[in-house]
């Protein structure tokens, strides 16, 4: 299967202080480079990261890799804003594409799989998939190219979440009881319980380190 990711890091981390929780570091790893390496050997031919806030001390974590770029230039938008441009620079002949979350720290190449293969087995009136862990919806998800070309031909203000209320009926989710797909960081109470509750440190690089 021919497929791509959309890795979205255009956030301003209002409810984490306004820092940039994608450079939150794991075992020495910046999220956002976990994310990456986790997309890219779970198989995406093609990796595109929107950018927006703190664009360039993220970039400078991306110098070297296999992936492109792409700079929202209002991400003060919301969200949608840098989904429609992620989509809009990946190439047409896609059988699907993973939309990913950089604030998520525990997903692995193993996680992506679970999602790519789910997938690839959904039935054919089916044009995306998410993974629905003991009830909770979580990410990330997976589009075809269908629902792409469709999100692209409405207006701006029109993106994943828009499309998956407007077609229920081509949406399914997976069951799992994979945490993975639902441990994110929204707020800096979250960085703390992800140590109390994972056993593992989240620790700020010293140029955000909270005062």
């Amino acid at each position: 299967m021919n497929w791509a990711a959309v890795l979205l890091a255009a956030g301003a981390g209002s409810r984490m202080g306004h820092r940039p929780k994608s450079l939150l570091l794991l075992n020495g790893e910046p999220l956002i480079r976990r994310q990456v390496r986790a997309l890219q050997a779970a198989g995406a031919a093609q990796l595109v990261v929107v950018l927006g806030h703190y664009a360039a001390d993220i970039g400078a974590q991306l110098q070297g890799l296999n992936l492109q770029v792409i700079h929202n230039p209002q991400p003060e938008d919301g969200l949608v804003s840098s989904q429609r441009l992620g989509l809009q620079a990946l190439p047409e002949d896609l059988d699907g594409i993973v939309m990913a979350l950089a604030d998520q720290p525990l997903i692995e190449a193993a996680d992506v799989q679970q999602l790519t293969q789910a997938f690839a087995q959904r039935p054919a009136a089916i044009d995306m998939v998410f993974p629905n862990v003991n009830g909770a919806p979580g990410n990330p998800v997976m589009l075809s190219a269908a629902a792409r070309t469709a999100i692209l031909a409405q207006g701006p203000d029109f993106g994943c979440k828009e499309w998956r209320q407007a077609h229920k009926p081509q949406v399914q989710p997976f069951e799992s009881s994979n945490l993975h797909f639902t441990t994110d960081l929204d707020h800096l109470e979250d960085v703390a319980a992800f140590t109390a509750r994972t056993g593992q440190s989240l620790t700020w690089p010293a140029a955000w380190t909270p005062p």
